[in-house]
């Protein structure tokens, strides 16, 4: 169930012009199912099957060809000027710092509540990194039902890892966080969850689900880059932020990523993998910083390629199929 509404819901995304789904032929996941389903949002949607098309070679071939009609046909696409209510912002970070917490993620957080005022949407997640701070998440929720939500998810992501021997309070911040600067992991979680701005919380959804409406929204995912990108994409973030203080070079196939740093060293030493620092020494405000943030985004989303799309970085986009 995890894997197909992922699929369906990163198929159906307004970035994609078409979709080609590639099947071995006899896997457990029901990839004609995905297809249909995929294929009712509109958009041209085909299907290979190793074992069917006869092996490598020709799936290669075949899959060469639909993929130049697709190109063709989305050249022919002209660009429109949109509202920015149409727009959807996603947040992740990664190799935190303490420069995260009090630079880059309230930037990103103030990029979000400039969309969210045009009528716009955002979509963060993290549910581990979420502990020691839902009690403040859950505060602004928009209903008594989504606070609560909060409060038993973030509770129930914690009891996994207890289930398994492991407690988050005291394994958490990784090495690399410490080497930084962060040294509890409420210091961490208060770092993560300023990303999402100051606006109320409309919802949460689960791992793979698309919220029904707008405004602001919690995506139930993982602490891990790459799959955590992968449920913001499935959401429907048409924009991702990424923070990171110890520098990543993370991207993703069909959503851009602006990398985000408030270390000016990082900046400095790993110069083509990030797209902004956030210097509140020179911007002189975080919201200075945060309307830079917002007006890079939107360049973005008009065109502008991003450093992880210049250097052709596309992570392997995971799916996490076991719950976060």
């Amino acid at each position: 169930e995890i894997l197909e509404r992922t699929l369906v819901n990163l198929g159906s995304h307004p970035n994609l012009s078409s979709v080609i789904f590639v099947s071995l032929g006899c896997e457990p996941s029901d990839v004609p199912r995905i297809a249909e389903l995929t294929a009712r949002s509109g958009k041209r949607v085909e299907m290979l099957v190793i074992q069917k098309d006869g092996g490598t070679l020709r799936t290669v071939e075949r899959g060469g060809r639909l993929a130049r009609e697709m190109v063709s046909a989305a050249q022919r696409v002209t660009r429109e000027h949109c509202p920015l209510s149409q727009l959807t912002f996603g947040a992740e970070c990664g190799g935190s710092d303490a420069t995260s917490g009090l630079a880059a993620n309230p930037a990103i957080g103030n990029a979000f509540d400039r969309l969210l005022n045009e009528g716009g949407s955002g979509i963060f997640s993290e549910t581990q990194e979420f502990i020691g701070a839902e009690h403040l998440l859950a505060a602004r929720a928009a209903s008594p039902a989504t606070g609560e939500r909060i409060m038993r998810m973030v509770a129930a992501c914690e009891q996994r890892f207890l289930d398994k021997g492991v407690d988050m309070r005291g394994a958490n911040p990784a090495r690399g966080n410490i080497e930084g600067g962060l040294t509890t992991i409420e210091e961490k979680s208060l770092g993560a969850i300023a990303k999402g701005g100051t606006h109320p919380i409309d919802g949460v959804v689960e791992y793979g689900e698309r919220p029904a409406g707008k405004g602001l929204f919690i995506v139930n995912g993982m602490g891990m880059d790459t799959e955590n990108l992968t449920c913001l994409a499935a959401a429907g973030s048409n924009v991702l932020f990424f923070s990171t203080g110890r520098g990543t070079p993370v991207g993703f196939s069909f959503v851009p990523v602006i990398k985000v740093t408030g270390n000016p060293g990082t900046y400095e030493h790993m110069a083509d993998n990030i797209d902004v620092l956030v210097d509140l020494g020179k911007s002189g405000s975080l919201a200075a910083s945060g309307r830079q943030l917002f007006e890079t985004a939107l360049e973005v989303a008009s065109g502008r390629s991003t450093s992880a799309e210049l250097l052709h970085q596309s992570t392997y986009n995971g799916i996490c199929v076991t719950g976060p």
